[in-house]
């Protein structure tokens, strides 16, 4: 098979067991027999190497090329004017979200701020500034001389943090579960004490009937009356108390947004009995308006992705060459970070019937074809990846990041596997990654105006103001005991980045760009059977000077 094309140059080094430096790919795509060039530089390659390097191609074939080939007009050789560029996939959203109800992309088409046309299979021109294949070629060609076109490495900057890899503690006992809960209520009491003078519910079940009071505590139980009324019980560590929010005091619209143990501020006056607290007001934690997110100081880009679900029947194998091929060409150069929030595999077992839509039924042998394919990403890319409940962790969260004998199969990219939960900061923009188990429980338990699949974002802006990342425990999200509550959204992120649902959708909150970032697999018979309709084959690529968003389409 001919090597036309930057993905397959990466592909072909993949099955040999390689990964690849962009200048590397984009070499042996300009030499003048690629096929035998990818042979000459896997035989130059050191037998310890893992990625092929553009010193390693140069070494290989440089020297032939350029003295076997007769230079052009312009006195260069082949190998730098030939230059290899599939056509550009459609650019389908470019925009700066600065409103809390940012529209939501569909598979079809995204919606944008403004019109966005898209790139034809030709290459055609689109508002996003899309090169043809000539063009494309011309510049590929001209950064093979550029060494300094994907940035220095030395300027990154990346760091994890919240990651309980490898600090589990919690054995399962009563106890443990007391100790999460106790973290999560002094954490998240503590963002709300600045705004309510909180008394624990001991003390206001001493004060006088007709006092002013307030208290912050974990949700009991949230219930109507018969009268239409709504009755909240907090707890706190001394005790519960019941709080009254009377149907015309204008709260029902945000009572309706309250879940089971989630931390919330009332304030009101008490009855004459002292018995209850007549609500007049209900605090979220919340991300403060004020909210001002950090930026790299310099044109740096990262891709935000998830769900891949190799081993699938549906896995979208075409769509995820284009997306890698596409990475190897100059336009995306500054793409310098691939943040991966879980499933990368489709797992065994997770679902009824699964076996039927396997591709690959070991698990093992999933996650030794995704690392086929993470190679075709350029070796230069830096690559953090949290675990989804597909792949083979522990299903209550947090997850902790996969075990030592999955990181051996995946450490041809040197990728930073951390836990589901984790917080990563590049270059100064604070990302929240988090694989979303917990949408589908607020998707359900919220009103579908303020939560749906369609507008999975508007389901993570609940989880912002909640200040907690799977709030309500015991349904469909299992949560393991603690020390710490590694789900709770202590520091405002500036990026909340998610998957799971198969959704694509952003939006700005507060200041914090939600991203759920859909998938790359096809709908299953499972996916019709509880009517989800995927948005598979997109790319959301982050601006980390401006966050502004551009989500390209592979598919």
């Amino acid at each position: 098979m001919p090597l036309e094309s930057n993905a397959r140059i990466a592909k072909a080094l993949a099955e040999r067991g390689y990964n690849a430096e962009r200048e590397a790919v984009t070499l042996l795509a300009g030499a003048t027999d690629p096929t035998a060039a990818v042979a000459a530089a896997v035989d130059r390659a050191p037998d310890d190497a893992l990625r092929i390097t553009a010193d390693h191609v140069r070494e290989a074939i440089g020297d032939a090329d350029r003295s076997d080939a007769s230079p052009d007009e312009t006195g260069q050789s082949p190998v730098e004017t030939k230059g290899s560029a599939d056509p550009e996939p459609a650019d389908v959203g470019a925009a700066s979200r600065g409103t809390a109800d940012a529209p939501t992309a569909t598979a079809d088409a995204v919606e944008t701020d403004d019109p966005v046309e898209t790139a034809d299979a030709a290459g055609t021109d689109n508002t996003a500034g899309a090169a043809g294949t000539a063009e494309v070629a011309e510049a590929t060609a001209a950064s093979s001389d550029n060494s300094e076109r994907r940035g220095d490495p030395d300027l990154r900057d990346l760091a994890v943090g919240n990651d309980m890899t490898g600090r589990s503690t919690g054995t399962g006992e009563y106890t443990d579960f007391v100790t999460t809960f106790r973290d999560r209520y002094e954490r998240l009491s503590k963002i709300l004490r600045g705004r309510v003078n909180h008394r624990p519910a001991e003390a206001i079940a001493d004060m006088p009937g007709g006092s002013d009071a307030a208290m912050i505590g974990l949700v009991n139980d949230v219930r109507s009356t018969k009268s239409g009324h709504w009755l909240i019980e907090l707890e706190d560590t001394t005790g519960t108390f019941p709080a009254l929010v009377m149907k015309d005091k204008g709260l029902a619209d945000v009572v309706d947004e309250i879940l089971l143990d989630e931390c919330v501020a009332v304030e009101g006056s008490l009855a004459d009995d002292a018995g209850i607290l007549f609500a007049d007001s209900l605090h979220f934690p919340d991300v403060p308006r004020t909210h001002r997110p950090g930026g790299a100081d310099r044109h740096v880009q990262a891709a935000l992705i998830s769900d891949v679900h190799v081993g699938s029947d549906e896995f979208m194998a075409d769509a995820w060459h284009s997306f890698t091929d596409w990475l190897h060409t100059p336009e995306a150069d500054p793409v310098e970070y691939l943040l991966l929030a879980g499933d990368m595999v489709e797992g065994v077992g997770v679902y009824p019937d699964q076996d039927e839509e396997l591709d690959i039924v070991d698990i093992y042998e999933q996650y030794e074809a995704f690392s086929e394919h993470l190679k075709e990403v350029p070796a230069d890319t830096e690559v953090v990846m949290i675990p989804g409940n597909h792949d083979a962790v522990r299903l209550a969260e947090p997850q902790p990041g996969f075990d030592d004998e999955i990181r051996e199969i995946l450490d041809v990219h040197d990728a930073r596997i951390v836990s589901n939960p984790a917080t990563v900061s590049v270059e100064g923009v604070e990302v929240l990654m988090y694989h979303g188990v917990s949408l589908d429980e607020a998707i359900a338990e919220l009103p579908e105006e303020k939560a749906s699949y369609d507008e999975p974002h508007k389901a993570m802006y609940h989880l912002l103001k909640k200040r907690h990342v799977a709030p309500q425990f015991g349904g469909h999200t299992r949560v393991a005991p603690e020390e710490r509550d590694y789900l709770v959204i202590e520091d405002v992120p500036d990026v909340f980045h998610t998957g799971h649902v198969h959704k694509l959708g952003w939006g700005k909150y507060h200041n914090v760009l939600a991203v759920n970032s859909g998938c790359w697999q096809a709908q299953t018979d499972f996916q019709k059977s509880v009517n989800i309709d995927p948005d598979a084959g997109y790319a959301p690529i982050l601006d980390l000077d401006t966050l502004d968003m551009t989500v390209r389409k592979f598919s």
